[in-house]
């Protein structure tokens, strides 16, 4: 007896089809699995693009002095120069992503790595704005970084 297999995405695909094709689910479930799935991708984009460096779970490496995502990237988009940083270093502005991809992937790394620190009033990023942020690079990331760092610290906010 064979058995075919059908690859988990497309019965994820098949299984929202299902049941918001039937009527099963309401508006609120129709939304929650587009959430999901724009949550999925933006995960996906991250592997590809930023895990090889910052690893899986977003913790870095210091030994490679690759900075860890976890906890901290709430105090960056407190400041304005902080949310620029994030957009602008090398890692994230030279990725082969769409601005808007970008933007998706970032305001997911915000939730997954550091909700807790998130500000309260945090408006995520936007196509546009990265568009904006992403055409004016940074000269010299490592001295942007510190001089980040710096301002956070002076408002109380430890960033490794």
């Amino acid at each position: 007896m064979s058995r075919q297999l059908v690859p988990g995405g497309v019965c994820r695909l098949i299984l929202v089809a299902m049941v918001t094709g039937l009527g099963l689910a309401g508006p609120a479930q129709a939304a929650d699995a587009a959430e999901a799935a724009e949550a999925g991708k933006a995960r996906y984009q991250y592997i590809l693009n930023c895990a090889g460096c910052h690893q899986a779970d977003g913790s870095g490496a210091k030994s490679g002095g690759v900075p860890t995502l976890r906890g901290q990237l709430g105090h960056f988009v407190s400041i304005p120069e902080g949310r620029a940083f994030l957009v602008q270093v090398p890692g994230t502005s030279n990725s082969p992503l769409k601005d808007g991809e970008i933007a998706r992937m970032l305001n997911w790394m915000l939730q997954a790595f550091s909700a807790e620190t998130l500000p309260a009033a945090l408006e995520p990023y936007t196509e546009a704005e990265v568009t904006r942020l992403r055409n004016a690079p940074l000269t010299d990331v490592s001295a942007t970084r510190r001089a980040i760092v710096t301002q956070l610290a002076e408002r109380g906010l430890r960033v490794e």
